[in-house]
């Protein structure tokens, strides 16, 4: 299968740390793939790397959007890498509080507009019929991920399941490929868990998005996952189908467990 992102001997220094050790990962159009390790693992850095957010020490991070092209992420600016087809959601929730849900997917569109300043100051027919098509786009993202009842409700007054909702809608709202979800179901309850298991098989299925989590949940990670790659110390220790890395004796002494396969 195609590659959509393929990450090659990624270091990350911080001082005399290294948080990230000549990590190794390609993942296929398609997959769903899960990002699992104990705390200080180099998980959430190893995102921050390929979203731009870090400048990695060493090694290189390419993205494919299709056969055809091929872009080399190192450098890129957070919002260039947004541009070319990928995009996150953070484990702690970044909404506007103070705008509506609406509202909130409306500012992912961003990155498609094409309306400058003087656009919006002049208000033009094809700045308006831009204006239309976001909120159009918008709108029907939440009626796929089920907030279009909450549409005008402030995005601080939906409850938490919601707000972590929202954060996969606007996301979704930069038309990506590639879609990055660090700890989507933290904080959520058992049924807002299994809600969001169907929501991110359903984004892979019917939008065709690529999907890459963080995830401590590992009935969610055992769920959903073609693949899981663990990682320990900055290294990538295993990688496999949930049922090898459930039987795997390096992962179960690293993080998992005993209890987890009795």
């Amino acid at each position: 299968m195609r590659p959509t992102l393929q990450i090659k001997n990624v270091t990350m220094d911080f001082g005399g740390l290294r948080a990230l050790d000549s990590f190794d990962l390609t993942i296929s159009a398609g997959e769903i793939v899960a990002l699992i390790g104990p705390n200080g693992a180099g998980k959430t850095t190893l995102f921050n790397c390929i979203t731009g957010l870090y400048a990695p020490s060493g090694g290189d991070i390419f993205i494919s959007p299709d056969s055809h092209k091929k872009f080399r992420l190192n450098g890129l600016k957070p919002h260039i890498i947004t541009s070319r087809g990928m995009t996150r959601t953070f484990q702690n929730i970044r909404l506007f509080p103070n705008m509506t849900v609406l509202e909130n997917v409306m500012i992912g569109r961003h990155c498609r507009t094409s309306s400058g300043v003087l656009g919006a100051v002049f208000r033009s027919s094809a700045t308006r019929k831009e204006e239309s098509e976001i909120v159009e786009h918008s709108y029907n993202i939440l009626v796929k991920i089920g907030l279009n009842d909450f549409v005008n409700e402030l995005a601080r007054n939906l409850p938490y399941g919601a707000q972590k909702r929202l954060e996969i809608a606007r996301a979704l709202a930069t038309d990506p490929f590639l879609l990055l979800l660090d700890e989507p179901a933290a904080g959520l309850n058992a049924q807002e868990t299994q809600e969001l298991d169907n929501l991110i098989v359903k984004i892979r299925d019917e939008e065709n998005i690529t999907i890459l989590l963080i995830e401590h949940d590992m009935k969610l990670v055992m769920s959903i996952s073609d693949r899981i790659v663990v990682m320990d110390y900055g290294k990538k220790i295993a990688q496999g189908s949930p049922n090898e890395i459930r039987t795997d004796p390096v992962v179960i002494k690293a993080y998992l467990g005993e209890e987890f396969v009795a």
